[in-house]
């Protein structure tokens, strides 16, 4: 026996009094929208859109710093750099994750830098710092390809990860402690970030 045999059956007579349905009401509005700026968001959203699909893809993604995703902290990489963010990995550290919890880390061997990416609007907050420079707008970065982790180019030192970014506040500590030297230079680096690749 099937379970739809098992089920009860209700009999509806076919004289029962069914009451009618209510029209439906619509009611035009008056709203007008913009088309330039609904084609400037289009064609934002469009870019983001390929951005992230060119990363799905093994790119190299470039983004813009601020707004909905993080600015960077720039640095000199070298033995400084690397026991401060050593330290942050043990700070960030929780339960029984990877130990490298630092937050995403970008090292550029060509050009001696380490890039930390910490929340956006970091850059508005930022006073000047002998061993760092933080940008946000209206600068781009290039992110390698999520697969890069190792030389030659540019690649994760510490990866990606969708549940942090770097403390600022604690990484300003570290640097105050480790100072990493020789610190990046602002003309130059503002330029080069959306070139990493």
């Amino acid at each position: 026996m099937s379970l739809i045999e098992e089920l009860p059956r209700r009999e509806i007579g076919l004289e029962r009094d069914v009451p009618r349905a209510t029209p439906a009401a619509f009611q035009a509005t008056s709203e007008v929208i913009d088309p330039a700026q609904v084609a400037s968001d289009m064609r934002d959203l469009a870019s983001r859109v390929r951005s992230l699909m060119n990363l799905q893809k093994q790119e190299v993604l470039t983004l813009p710093l601020g707004g909905a995703f993080f600015d960077a902290i720039v640095t000199a990489s070298g033995l400084a750099a690397y026991a401060a963010m050593r330290v942050m990995d043990g700070i960030q550290h929780t339960g029984d994750e990877r130990a490298d919890a630092c937050g995403p880390v970008i090292e550029d061997p060509q050009r001696g830098w380490l890039i930390w990416l910490v929340p956006p609007g970091t850059s508005e907050q930022w006073t000047p710092h002998h061993s760092a420079l933080c940008l946000g707008r209206p600068h781009d970065l290039a992110l390698p390809a999520m697969t890069a982790v190792e030389p030659p180019g540019p690649y994760w030192l510490r990866p990606f990860r969708k549940d942090r970014l770097v403390p600022p506040v604690g990484l300003r500590r570290l640097l105050d402690q480790f100072q990493p030297s020789p610190p990046p230079h602002e003309a130059l680096l503002g330029s080069a970030l959306s070139t990493i690749s």
